[in-house]
């Protein structure tokens, strides 16, 4: 590295620490306390970083001790969990730090809420009055924090919880936005999406951030189609506790849609983002149910099964899948979701899909592609990009201002202003973009995703070939 981007790296971290404080953190201590090795996620483990070694300074081997510590203490592996229930049942009181979630049950004879602590193999026991009430998100996705549990005669009891919580201000956000260049911001994006910068030209950052783009933006459905090794999941399995993925196992429509038999909503209604990693492996039962009820979801937005429940959800489904590439680097199967489940590449279905999200233009990741400079804190960050999925000024920008020319298909143009409208959330949260900029950092990745999907439509369906194969626009003032 030169001594110009060495210094440029130092000037652009003292501006991130000056303009978003004690939000932002060294992205090397994570790595340094070994804790993405313990199997929770970033935005946990950089909040107990900061919890218990506070600011950017560098770790000491003394600071990195008392961090494994602490979580040998409080942070159970799976093999701690009958060592746990033992001390519980000889009366003692623990304090752990886990994932919660809260069920209720409306049943007959039973009527009550149910806390789940799966770290714990735990999923009957007993919650206070009083903490569903503080923290209502353990009822949807569930919640990170520290839980004080005691044994009672009825069960495991949770006496106390305090979740992680980042405080966050939209408008603070878009203001923070001014003070950087169109560079340092998106090296700041891609800082604290956990990936280095210096290490990817600037299509295959566009295209990393593009995996943001489902957080930002409402209803937001993709396909990432990638060699191994580029890290799709990477993100997802670390941004925020609202965003859930799946990778391997069976899949059903209870599990994506509501269980019939519980009444219980599936995944789709209860997260803002749902990822199925590695598609080609896993199981699908009743695939046939499946695409059908992922048809309407993904079509106008509402979840249903069987005609007995009914529900809208927002929630933007991500698709992962492996492809095989040439000696030259680009996919040998054409059309491109040839190597997807075969019911996965019904027109009808791919329509519906936003955009194609081309993970193969993204070299594979080494041990220099990681973050090694200061960033915004996952937790905050995670907040912050779900934040402006209710933010829809931007969203009429990019209507009223991307015109698709030509005879035009419906569903190409709502995809290019939705993706082109995530870009700018993104890329220009402050609403200030030149005509350029806006055309290249906005809607040229829009249509190029959604071109994409298109190509795999004209060349399957001969119905999609009354329109022309280019997607064209023209930018209105």
């Amino acid at each position: 590295m030169t001594t110009e981007a060495t210094d440029q790296i130092r000037d652009l971290n003292a501006k991130i620490v000056r303009v978003f404080g004690d939000l932002a953190i060294d992205k090397r201590r994570l790595p340094l306390t070994k804790l993405d090795k313990r199997g929770i996620p970033a935005y946990v483990a950089e909040w107990v970083i900061d919890t218990l070694s506070p600011g950017n300074e560098e770790l000491t081997k003394e600071k990195i001790n008392k961090i494994q510590e602490w979580t040998d203490r409080y942070l159970p592996g799976p093999e701690d969990a009958n060592s746990i229930k033992n001390r519980l049942f000889n009366g003692e009181t623990i304090k752990v730090l886990t994932s919660m979630q809260v069920e209720v049950e409306l049943k007959r004879n039973k009527q009550d809420r149910v806390a789940k602590l799966i770290l714990l193999q735990i999923f009957d026991g007993l919650i206070a009055d009083g903490i569903v009430e503080k923290y209502q998100d353990l009822l949807s996705y569930g919640m990170w924090g520290v839980a004080e549990l005691t044994n009672t005669p009825e069960g495991v009891e949770v006496v106390s919880f305090k979740p992680m919580q980042a405080v966050f201000n939209l408008g603070l956000f878009k203001k923070a936005r001014q003070e950087f260049t169109l560079k340092e911001w998106m090296s700041l994006l891609l800082v604290s999406m956990g990936y280095n910068p210096l290490m990817f030209t600037e299509d295959e950052q566009i295209y990393l951030l593009c995996r943001l783009l489902p957080l930002v933006q409402k209803s937001m459905h993709l396909i990432e189609l990638a060699p191994k090794g580029t890290g799709k999941s990477y993100l997802y399995e670390n941004i925020s506790p609202r965003v859930r993925l799946l990778s391997g196992g069976n899949v059903s429509p209870a599990v994506l849609f509501i269980n019939n038999a519980s009444g219980q909503w599936g995944l789709l209604a209860r997260y803002k983002v749902v990822i199925l990693d590695e598609v080609q492996t896993l199981k699908f039962e009743r695939p046939e149910e499946i695409v059908g009820g992922l048809k309407g979801f993904l079509a106008n937005a509402r979840l249903t099964r069987g005609g007995l429940h009914e529900s809208s959800s927002d929630c933007g489904l991500v698709m992962l899948a492996n492809i095989t590439l040439d000696t030259h680097q680009q996919p040998t199967a054409s059309p491109l979701v040839a190597e997807l489940p075969e019911f996965l590449q019904e027109t009808a279905f791919l329509d519906r899909i936003k955009g194609i999200v081309p993970g193969w233009k993204i070299r594979k990741l080494s041990g220099d592609s990681f973050a090694k400079s200061v960033g915004l804190k996952t937790d905050f960050f995670g907040d912050a990009l779900l934040a402006f999925r209710d933010n829809l000024e931007i969203d009429q920008i990019c209507a009223r201002r991307i015109q698709l020319t030509g005879k035009k298909f419906k569903r190409n143009e709502d995809a290019v202003h939705a993706i082109a409208s995530g870009m700018m959330k993104l890329l220009f949260p402050h609403g200030v973009v030149s005509d350029e900029d806006f055309e290249h950092y906005c809607v040229r990745p829009a249509k190029q995703l959604r071109q994409f999907v298109w190509d795999q439509l004209y060349m399957l369906d001969a119905e999609y070939r009354q329109f022309e194969k280019d997607i064209q626009y023209e930018i209105m003032p």
